[in-house]
């Protein structure tokens, strides 16, 4: 038996330009095309709120005054009718004559010429998370059963999207919560891609590149960006060469033994690069990135200039300037003589000092320092 499609065809293409938002702004800008094309409507409307403590983004296709949804009397209704998913305008009072009447109808729907309308509620648990409002002039006339049905139809739809909205927005969260994470951390690290573009490149890493073109006292002077020295990026070149060589011969799977490689500058070896060529999956589909990791190693040797590794868990929970001020007490110096050699006021350091004490759960310099150890 020939089964009748849900959505109608010539929604396709706007269904897939819902399911396709990235943010907030495509998501509306999907929402008013795709109820631009389904049902004749005066005005649309987006309310959203998914954080409870962060302000509602509110969107309307023509001037909407504020606080639409804290209205007397739609408000009294959300809260009894939790759950509910559709809701007329009409029925949130007793009967037609008292809804042209209220104050609601003269504030909100007289000015933009509209008589009709029907909310869509998008509920988290017990929480209302968004509202999508569709409103239509008095020529127009309310909602008929089967645009009632199509918009049941398409309330999934919008469920879906607005899901998978929530998911990138806390994936966008969590990527951003890592990346100033690693930003933080002492050891200086590079992500190449295979056409040896920069991924990512975290603020240490930054820094032993300006070391490396301009030296030690000319990279202090100036705060200027310096480039992937070019020593690094010809090693880079020739392991692609490799890998590419190696490449046909292994048709079975991924390259994984190309041993790692060392670059020295050419005159202060002590700074060195560790490259390595990382597969991107197991499936040896995609090209290789190249992880590097840098080193100062006179400073690893000094022991004071630089944070020793066994130190690492520790100091990444800190800004710069407190593992400076750290270091600084695990030297045996005092408030002032840490004010006057990191040039900070006496206020600032203690700041600094309530601030490395709370994150690293100590009560004392004494404990402090054992823990650095």
């Amino acid at each position: 038996m020939k089964r009748e499609a849900v959505i109608d065809p010539s929604l396709e293409k706007t269904l897939l330009s819902l399911h396709a938002a990235m943010d907030v702004g495509s998501f509306w800008k999907a929402i008013q095309q795709l109820l631009a094309a389904a049902i004749p409507n005066r005005l649309i409307g987006l309310m959203l709120q998914p954080n409870p403590i962060l302000p509602m983004i509110a969107r309307w296709t023509l001037p909407m005054p504020d606080g639409f949804f804290t209205a007397e009397p739609l408000e009294n209704y959300v809260a009894a009718q939790q759950r509910q998913r559709f809701v007329r305008i009409s029925e949130l009072f007793s009967n037609r004559s008292s809804l042209m009447k209220s104050a609601f109808y003269r504030r909100y729907m007289a000015p933009q010429r509209c008589a009709y309308g029907v909310c869509l509620f998008f509920w988290k648990r017990q929480r209302l998370i968004c509202v999508i409002v569709i409103m239509r002039t008095a020529t127009q006339g309310d909602l008929s059963p089967t645009e009632m049905n199509l918009i049941r139809q398409l309330y999934p739809q919008f469920l879906t999207a607005l899901w998978r909205l929530r998911s990138l927005e806390r994936e966008h969260s969590l990527r951003m919560d890592l990346e100033a994470f690693l930003s933080r951390l002492p050891l200086p690290t590079i992500l190449l891609r295979w056409n040896l573009k920069p991924i990512y490149q975290n603020r240490a890493a930054r820094d032993f590149c300006a070391v490396w073109e301009k030296g030690t006292e000319d990279a202090q002077l100036t705060k200027a960006t310096s480039p992937i020295p070019f020593e690094i990026l010809d090693r880079c070149r020739l392991l692609k060469q490799q890998w590419a060589h190696a490449q046909p011969r292994t048709l079975s799977g991924p390259q994984t033994g190309f041993k790692e490689q060392r670059v020295h500058h050419p005159r202060s070896p002590h700074l060195r690069a560790t490259l390595h060529l990382k597969q991107l999956s197991s499936c040896g589909v995609a090209q290789p990135h190249f992880l590097i990791e840098c080193e100062d190693l006179h400073r690893q040797a000094g022991g004071h200039t630089e944070p020793a590794s066994s130190n690492l868990p520790h100091l990444i929970r800190l800004t710069r300037r407190e593992q400076e001020v750290a270091q600084l007490v695990c030297e045996g110096r005092s408030n002032q003589e840490i004010a006057d050699g990191a040039r900070l006021s006496l206020p600032m350091v203690k700041k600094h000092l309530h601030a490395i004490f709370r994150k690293l759960e100590v009560t004392s310099r004494s404990r402090l320092i054992a823990l650095m150890r």
